[in-house]
């Protein structure tokens, strides 16, 4: 009972420090994480201990089933060279320059046991690097590349953790093995998520319940983590494969109602699992420095180390990344042409873009109670992520302003009014009236059908209006959208003021729900979620 009250307090907490973040227009993470350590110094505050492979099980294949789920796969895939670059090449040079530099610092910790803190901080979290994002006009490709590199790093990174504490727990490691380990747990993982989603899909088709529909999105993460898991491969290439069969097939197998209300679930059930993961490890900081205290760790040894580890982790990523992106361009001719040497300015901002996040916290806590230096490791993951959060998540905006890194200012913000959108818009609305005209023939659809067409001819002109002069049709659909809403809440509440008592409640949450959903899809079409 006194954990479930804590964690009652724990997520009332994280609505306060939302608000916070809000108004303070930094990104949710660092307030969690500095809330999480106001919180560790509240006197009489319980620590919640959780089975470490509970808190992998528990938090990772949502989260990341969720970030799959999103993924824009065509810009996914044609950005597929640098991604690889940094959720491959990054992760595995990030994870040797740190585990070096905290071997150089602690002697006695083991190899394996240094490799596997290289691993738990080698991964940046895509959330709150986009958090931050989503308020500059960047180009849409660097924000492509961060979030498909968050996808693939996770997976990268936890195989090399996973391999790395079992070195450490036997006592033994040889390269060939862990080569081969890792391919066939990346290469199993992703053939189990497959399967997994597949099987889902099937499901569906079986399924006429949006409620259930939502639940079994759940589970096959679940699923597809677990089965792997048993089966000795990556748990996490297994979510974020299912995740990404999920995405790929919902606007086919998913009704409308499930994607609408799906959306509105998984947004609750991530910021739950986030806020929870980060104040979590700022309730254990309390014992942990009293642990690392006992072991004879002094309070400026400590921020020594701690401060030597960030610096090493936040470098990496500069140095791995610049030679990363000029070097195939300087070499390769062909790869020049193709795809031009992105300017510095762009590099630097995916550089500074490497703050971590919820999987590492969640590795760091998920290592065994008996694992080799397990305080000094969470410590030094915990300084990691609070340096690369407070220092690179609140000084990313003003380094972009700086850089003046931002799209042309002419351009359209809003996805849905660019000249792509409006001319798809055009071919979806001729598609529309040769369906409707098929009806004319029909002499009990032939009135409804000429009603309809002619709606549909007024959009059709508009949108070839939009597609011959974008600027201005840009701009003159935003406003019709605006006059829309404007319109939606004006009606719904008129009804309320004047209807409530005159109607059931049945009917009036007809009514409501009907006005709802216009305004939900007119702020879709406004690009707001």
């Amino acid at each position: 009972m006194e954990i479930f009250e804590v964690l009652l307090g724990l997520l009332a907490v994280s609505v306060a420090l939302a608000l916070v973040a809000r108004r303070l227009h930094v990104p949710l993470a660092v307030v969690l994480v500095l809330g999480g350590m106001a919180l560790a110094l509240v006197p009489g505050l319980p620590t919640v201990e959780f089975d470490p492979q509970l808190v992998l099980a528990l938090f990772l294949p949502p989260l990341l089933q969720a970030s799959a789920y999103r993924t824009d796969w065509p810009a996914f895939r044609f950005n597929l060279r640098p991604i690889l670059l940094l959720a491959l090449g990054a992760v595995l040079f990030t994870a040797a320059v740190v585990a070096a530099t905290a071997k150089l610092l602690v002697p006695d910790l083991p190899w394996a046991a240094a490799v596997a803190l290289g691993a738990i901080v080698a991964p940046p979290d895509a959330v709150a690097a986009t958090s931050v994002l989503k308020d500059f006009r960047i180009p849409k490709r660097i924000v492509t590349v961060l979030e498909g590199e968050s996808l693939l790093n996770d997976a990268s990174s936890l195989v090399l953790y996973r391999f790395a504490v079992a070195a450490t727990m036997a006592g033994t490691v040889s390269f060939g093995e862990a080569t081969l380990s890792f391919v066939l747990a990346a290469a199993g993982g992703a053939v189990v998520g497959w399967l997994v989603g597949r099987a889902a899909m099937w499901i569906f088709t079986h399924l006429d319940d949006t409620l259930l529909d939502i639940l079994v999105t759940f589970l096959a993460g679940f699923a597809a983590y677990i089965a792997a898991e048993h089966l000795h491969v990556s748990g996490v290439l297994a979510a974020v494969a299912c995740g990404l069969v999920l995405g790929r097939q919902q606007h086919a197998a998913f009704t409308a109602q499930t994607r609408l209300e799906s959306g509105a679930v998984w947004g609750f059930v991530e910021f739950v699992l986030t806020a929870l993961v980060f104040i979590l490890i700022g309730l254990e900081l309390r014992d942990l420095l009293a642990r690392l205290e006992d072991e004879a760790y002094g309070h400026w040894q400590l921020a020594g180390l701690g401060a030597a580890v960030s610096a090493a982790l936040i470098a990496s990523r500069f140095v791995w990344l610049f030679p990363a992106v000029w070097l195939p361009r300087a070499l390769s001719p062909g790869l020049r042409e193709r795809d031009p040497m992105p300017p510095w300015s762009h590099v630097t901002v995916m550089s500074w873009a490497g703050m971590r996040g919820v999987v590492s916290l969640a590795a760091a806590l998920a290592l065994p109670a008996e694992f080799p230096g397990r305080d000094l490791i969470l410590f030094l993951a915990f300084c990691a992520i609070l340096a690369t959060l407070v220092l690179q998540g609140t000084t990313l905006g003003p380094l972009i302003r700086r850089l003046g890194v931002s799209e042309p200012e002419g351009e359209p913000a809003n996805p849905a009014v660019t000249p792509e959108a409006i001319e798809a818009r055009s071919t979806a609305a001729a598609a529309a009236m040769d369906a409707v005209a098929e009806k004319l023939d029909d002499p009990e659809q032939a009135a409804a059908a000429e009603d309809l067409l002619r709606d549909l001819r007024v959009r059709a002109k508009r949108a070839e209006q939009a597609r011959r002069d974008a600027e201005t049709g840009s701009q003159r659909e935003t406003a019709r959208l605006g006059l829309r809403l404007a319109a939606i809440e004006a009606a719904r509440a008129k009804l309320l003021a004047e209807h409530k008592d005159d109607l059931d409640s049945e009917a009036m949450a007809a009514l409501v729900a009907e006005f709802d959903l216009e305004e939900q899809q007119i702020r879709v079409a406004m690009g707001e979620r």
